[in-house]
């Protein structure tokens, strides 16, 4: 009998374990690729899980990234971890934005399914990790990378590589997760104190951070300039 309760308890914790490491986690533990595989699955019922609301988008996403590219003139934005699209779908509802967005994402269907809903002429869709990104260096005006950082094997070298690709003094877009469910996700995660300090280190000032819907805080940070004053000796 106490052979069948230790039996009982074990597939109830590895049962935990896999419900933890496939809802929380979204496999991140498990390779990008389990990841991958995982939002393949998931990409016909994708919207419906993320429930996103489009008066919200606009107001909180869409409208600040296009006061913040307002002054260029054909702005090159890129969106990594872009879904299916969700920044490029509701920047180009509002008028006059004089802007290409590159979505980068790396499942099929995902992709497929953003394809179909962003305008061709404005939208172009990579199929590429977020580490290395397959740009060279300082190609775009804003980088922008939504509810992805804790799901990348290497998150320093993914900021890493957000920053190279944009030009100095280019705008960066970025989630942090901060949830109570954050820590569980090991290694991928920041505490909220501590990211405005990871981002600077990465290359970025003029950091603001803001709350983010419910599991994240939002920040908004400058690539450094090339020709910033050294600090004195």
């Amino acid at each position: 009998m106490g052979s069948l309760w230790i039996v009982a308890l074990g597939a109830t914790a590895l049962l935990a374990l896999l419900f933890w490491e496939l809802w929380v986690c979204e496999g991140a533990h498990l390779g990008r690729r389990f990841v991958v595989w995982l939002y393949d699955l998931a990409a016909g019922y994708y919207e419906r899980i993320k429930r996103f609301d489009t008066l919200w988008e606009r107001r909180f996403l869409a409208e600040p990234v296009a006061q913040a590219i307002q002054n260029l003139d054909r702005a090159r934005i890129l969106d990594v971890g872009a879904g299916t699209g969700r920044l490029a779908r509701c920047l180009f509802q509002l008028p006059d934005v004089r802007a290409q967005v590159v979505c980068l994402e790396p499942s099929a269907r995902m992709a497929a399914r953003g394809r179909s809903a962003t305008p061709d002429e404005k939208a172009l869709w990579v199929r590429a990790w977020g580490d290395p990104l397959p740009f060279p260096e300082g190609c775009f005006d804003l980088v922008s990378c939504l509810e992805v950082l804790e799901f990348t094997p290497r998150p320093a070298e993914t900021l890493a590589e957000l920053a190279r690709v944009l030009r100095p003094a280019g705008l960066l877009l970025i989630t942090n997760r901060v949830g109570r469910e954050a820590r569980w996700i090991l290694g991928r995660t920041y505490r909220r104190e501590r990211f405005p300090e990871i981002l600077a280190e990465a290359g970025f000032e003029n950091i603001e951070v803001f709350p983010w819907q419910v599991n994240y805080d939002l920040a908004w940070a400058r690539r450094a300039r090339a020709d910033r004053a050294a600090p004195a000796a």
